[in-house]
């Protein structure tokens, strides 16, 4: 079993940065992956890094601004986010499974923790 704690969330405005990171106990060698999650629509894929840290793979809508990264001593993974946007608004979910883009790869997930960005 793994458990996955999510933090870091908060309010910023249009162009901040902001991280959040994911702790994870247990079986720390998966994958892990970012979801987020707006009001009233699906929940999208973000990020995910392998189980070395040495693969890495963005969504479009957040390449170039949003870096996944872990340190594996500390069983944690981070979400680095610049530029932010309004539209980047939702719950960020972290998630441990399989290296991929899609949920269904994905056994462990967290609860969550909200981004606001303000126009």
């Amino acid at each position: 079993q793994v458990q996955l704690v999510e933090s870091g969330g908060g309010l910023v405005q249009a162009g901040e940065s902001l991280r959040v990171s994911c702790a994870a106990s247990g079986r720390t060698f998966y994958a892990m992956g970012w979801f987020r999650q707006a009001p009233g629509k699906e929940r999208e894929f973000v990020a995910t890094i392998s189980g070395t840290g040495y693969s890495t793979y963005y969504a479009d809508s957040v390449k170039g601004r949003f870096t996944i990264s872990r340190d594996n001593a500390k069983n944690t993974v981070y979400l680095q986010m610049s530029s932010l946007k309004p539209e980047d608004t939702a719950v960020y979910y972290c998630a441990a499974g399989r290296y991929g883009f899609t949920r269904s790869e994905y056994n462990y997930w967290g609860q969550g923790t909200q981004v606001t960005v303000s126009s």
